[in-house]
């Protein structure tokens, strides 16, 4: 299946600030797939000792702070999370840490098809989209929201990615 390149978001959201409790880890877009798999093979087998979640949704998070995307390279490093929605953050299981997902407007894309196409996906809202409409990037985390039975399936995967904008 081949990837469609996004012409215009699916929709545009604006939403509160959203809890999180999950595992992150500091990594680089070199090292990204290696150690998000890592990362999310520490954390799934522990998601359901979180008491508080709301969903059966997983957040994959990416907070690249006050980044410029013209000077990303491949060693740009950030902070990556696999974490799941709560409505509070009373109990917190031991060795996750918590996360609020600042309130603000995304441009939310649906990905269909290989995962060998997903970072030019990526790449054409950076690229294609983002330069050519009304918004600008804004200063917050970038996140997907996958369904509780997420496969990373190499020929057909489908997931949303928020974009935070302004």
């Amino acid at each position: 299946m081949k990837y469609a390149k996004p012409m215009m978001p699916d929709s545009i959201k604006t939403v509160n600030d959203r809890l999180v409790v999950g595992m992150k880890a500091n990594m680089s877009f070199k090292t990204m797939q290696q150690e998000t798999g890592n990362l999310a093979r520490q954390f799934m087998p522990r998601r359901n000792e979180i008491s508080s979640r709301i969903g059966t949704h997983v957040f994959s998070i990416q907070d690249f702070g006050d980044f410029l995307l013209k000077n990303i390279t491949a060693l740009t490093e950030f902070e990556k999370w696999v974490g799941v929605e709560v409505s509070n953050f009373d109990h917190v299981p031991e060795g996750m840490e918590t996360l609020v997902l600042k309130a603000g407007t995304y441009a939310v894309f649906t990905y269909k098809g290989a995962m060998q196409d997903v970072s030019k996906f990526k790449q054409s809202i950076f690229k294609d989209w983002l330069p050519n409409s009304n918004y600008q990037l804004d200063a917050r985390a970038h996140f997907e929201i996958l369904p509780e039975n997420y496969s990373k399936d190499l020929h057909a995967t489908e997931e949303d990615f928020w974009i935070p904008i302004k």
